[in-house]
């Protein structure tokens, strides 16, 4: 019985030692890849925050800032090409003007804001692309479109001569959204009246078609013209009343024949009876054969004068002084 004990405790301790070794080989056993593989896809990753950071951190780059170039307008040479930096308008650069320029209001005695972030300079338009080289530059290049100046046309004299009517107009420059100006199709036409050959008639009837237009104190008409939309449109209107006033200047219609001197516009010494009457007083006691005395040019302009423009002090100062000569009389 004894016996009997001690070999079945001896089965039993080799059987737990077995299952011992069994286990523990298990345990140590490597799976195979496909199992490991599946094994991985099935567990749950955790999202480790701390770790991703670092390695973001990690691969950062650093940039780095580079050093800013000085301004363009202190590496300009003295001699340079402006025409190369500045070839036409443009709005204003402060880092290609090597001027101190300034402008825009400040308080009492600060001075003017510079020219760095300046919108005054900016809104304005400037004038840099005609510097007098850019315009010298310009003009030796228009030079071969040029054709040689016209004989005859040295002095103003001669330019006044051929060329008698004077045509003005205007350009504006501004800075708006459009480049046409309401004004710049205005038209002005000067001529002088003594370049228009005229008789007393057409003179008379021509000061009249004319009106406010003509100036009797510097013998020039003057035709404004500025109902049309276009400028050359207002120039061929200016020209069409010249000519239209000055051809039916020298219409006489029937019913001027008929006029009597109590009908006419103006008083005129040559057709009125003064004349006559101052021949007469200064021709009185002349024998009949001797040459008659004339009344002189000034005398007759004087009683126009006083006549058509009214009695007032100079009228009747000359007048007297006139009348005096007339009748050979001393004023003392």
């Amino acid at each position: 019985m004894a016996s009997l004990t001690r070999l079945l405790e001896r089965n039993l301790r080799n059987s737990s030692t077995a299952a011992g070794r069994r286990l523990y080989s298990q345990t140590q056993e490597e799976p195979a890849a496909g199992t490991k593989h599946e094994f991985d896809d099935e567990e749950f990753r955790v999202l480790n925050l701390r770790a991703a950071k670092q390695t973001d951190q990690q691969k950062r780059r650093v940039f780095k800032k580079e050093a800013a170039l000085p301004p363009r307008h202190l590496k300009m040479a003295t001699d340079q090409d402006w025409t190369a930096v500045w070839p036409g308008p443009r709005t204003f650069q402060p880092s290609s003007v090597p001027l101190p320029l300034r402008q825009g209001y400040t308080e009492k005695g600060a001075a003017p804001p510079s020219k760095f972030v300046n919108a005054e300079l900016m809104k304005i338009p400037n004038f840099l692309h005609l510097t007098p080289p850019a315009i010298r530059q310009q003009c030796e290049a228009l030079k071969k479109f040029c054709t040689p100046w016209p004989k005859g046309l040295e002095s103003v004299e001669k330019w006044e001569k051929h060329f008698p009517i004077e045509v003005k107009s205007t350009d504006y420059c501004h800075a708006l959204p459009t480049i046409r100006n309401p004004d710049a199709r205005r038209v002005t036409l000067n001529i002088k009246l003594s370049d228009l050959k005229f008789d007393a008639h057409a003179k008379d009837k021509f000061l009249r078609l004319v009106g406010d237009r003509y100036n009797p104190n510097t013998g020039i008409l003057t035709i404004v013209a500025d109902r049309c939309p276009l400028r050359k449109q207002n120039y061929d209107y200016a020209m069409y009343l010249l000519t239209a006033c000055y051809h039916e200047s020298f219409v006489t219609e029937p019913w001027e024949q008929n006029k009597s001197e109590a009908d006419m516009e103006y008083y005129s010494f040559e057709r009125n009876k003064s004349k006559q009457t101052a021949e007469a007083i200064i021709n009185w006691g002349i024998p009949t054969d001797a040459a008659k005395l004339e009344v002189s040019q000034d005398f007759a302009q004087t009683v126009e004068l006083l006549i058509n423009e009214g009695e007032n002090e100079y009228n009747l100062g000359r007048y007297k002084e006139e009348v005096l000569k007339l009748l050979s009389v001393r004023n003392e």
